[in-house]
């Protein structure tokens, strides 16, 4: 922007400057040229009382040089008596201002001419010639052209100057702008600007401020929300824990109680995080199917931000369905890995695409599918393969997008979209051997640190399954 600003100022002042200076330089040549042909006209004039006196060539060539010291000033006697100097006059310009009588100023090659006609005694007519040099026409022009043509790039550059400040302020403004945006959108949202520049980024700036104001606020009073839902469960959960110490004694009471236990110390843990200060994990930095956004990989390549082993979590989640799996006789087969899976990502989030992928199978499937999960590690990224041999999905692409399925919201493959896609990742739907779906979620490799593994963000999730 600051070049686009010092250029518009470059060419106005420009066309400004060159719209004064033609017509001012052609005006001064004018000025000197005519005060020089005057001043020529004025000498002859000046000349001509001498020559009524008296006709003396002593007398004519002494007034001549006190007028004219560089000797341009001739006087032609009568045609008996000759010429006084070195005359410069053509023959016929001569001929005619003696019979004609008439004062004759025209250029000719090399300088000016002015002829002045004497009317002498007897009828006799004598001529004053004066000579302009061409050097005597020009005398100053080209100093005073310096000097306008100095004073129109003092005037440019000074312009040029002007805009490039004037530039910089607005380009400084809309830079800070412009990064507090950015962090916005990274989750930052403590991020504020100080209202700066002209007016209309003033007022976007301010604009932004409230708006993030409100964002925090929205954001604040969802998480409350949250919270005071999840509170409202614990009503039902106790009656919940009430009907299984009613089955103590049978053989399902010691697995009812401990599901319900786990249970409570989920809601615990949600209520928790919904109470706590507001933040902007991975998870929250992009969709399924967008590009990773600006500064996606600085996020990534943090030190401190969150990192897990995919494998671990993927054993523990596992571990968890499998009991499930065998109370519907569904046959469940596990590969993981033995090199290291570490992405950018919390517990939390790996144990939450997990427990939606294979809680879409529970969900979606006949008992007693069979369904297969793998880690897999590539060069650059770390793949969870999740297959089943149920129905399949028909319409792949449909899928992945949230709520656009019929009978289905399109969460869990939300999830596992935005979780791959905040690490530089994909997800791919394909046909599994086992005869249903085949789904893959790719997650980038994190950065090395210098202790080899870093460190763990772990919270408990929900492991109920979770709805597709």
């Amino acid at each position: 922007m600051r070049r686009s600003l010092a250029g518009v100022a470059l060419a106005v002042t420009s066309m400004v400057a060159l719209s004064f200076l033609i017509p001012l330089a052609a005006l001064v040549m004018s000025l000197v040229k005519a005060q020089a042909v005057t001043a020529a006209e004025q000498r002859a004039a000046a000349l001509a009382p001498v020559l009524t006196l008296t006709t003396d060539p002593s007398a004519l060539r002494e007034s001549a040089e006190s007028l004219d010291p560089g000797e341009h000033l001739v006087v032609h006697l009568p045609a008996d008596a000759g010429a006084l100097g070195s005359s410069k006059a053509p023959a016929a310009l001569l001929e005619r201002a003696q019979q004609g009588r008439e004062s004759i100023s025209q250029e000719i090659p090399g300088g000016w001419i002015c002829l002045q006609p004497v009317v002498l005694p007897g009828d006799r007519v004598a001529v004053i010639e004066n000579f302009v040099p061409e050097e005597e026409l020009t005398h100053g022009v080209k100093e005073s052209w310096a000097v306008m043509v100095f004073l129109a790039v003092a005037l440019i550059g000074g312009s040029v100057l002007v805009a490039d400040r004037l530039g910089a302020k607005v380009v400084r403004s809309s830079k800070k702008l412009a990064q507090a945006s950015r962090a916005l959108g990274q989750g930052d949202l403590e991020t504020r600007v100080d209202p700066v520049g002209p007016k209309e980024l003033r007022d976007a700036g301010v604009a932004f401020n409230a708006m993030a104001h409100r964002m925090t606020e929205l954001l604040a009073v969802e998480r409350e929300l949250v919270a005071d839902l999840s509170h409202r469960l614990r009503t039902p959960l106790t009656a919940l824990h009430l009907a299984s110490e009613r089955m103590a004694g049978t053989p399902e009471s010691a697995r009812v109680e401990a599901a319900v236990g786990e249970l409570e110390a989920e809601l615990q843990a949600i209520i928790a995080a919904a109470r706590s200060p507001l933040a902007v994990g991975p998870m929250g930095q992009g969709m399924l199917g967008a590009e990773p956004p600006a500064g996606h990989h600085a996020v990534r390549a943090g030190a401190s931000g969150p990192r897990c082993e995919v494998e671990d979590v993927v054993r523990r989640r596992t571990a968890f369905w499998t009991v499930l799996a065998e109370q519907q006789n569904r046959s469940c087969s596990l590969g993981l890995t033995q090199e290291p899976t570490a992405v950018s990502l919390s517990d939390d989030d790996v144990a939450a695409v997990v427990d939606a992928l294979i809680g879409n199978i529970f969900r979606h499937t006949a008992p007693g599918t069979p369904f297969g999960v793998q880690v897999v590690r590539t060069a650059h990224a770390v793949e969870l393969v999740v297959e089943d041999g149920g129905p399949g999905i028909p319409e792949p692409e449909l899928a992945l997008s949230r709520g656009s399925s019929t009978g289905s919201t399109g969460l869990g493959l939300d999830i596992a979209g935005r979780a791959a896609t905040a690490t530089g990742g994909s997800v791919r739907i394909g046909r599994s051997p086992l005869g249903g779906v085949h789904i893959t979620v790719s997650f980038a490799l994190a950065p090395a640190t210098p202790s080899g593994r870093g460190p763990r963000t772990s919270r408990r999730r929900p492991a109920w399954p979770r709805r597709r």
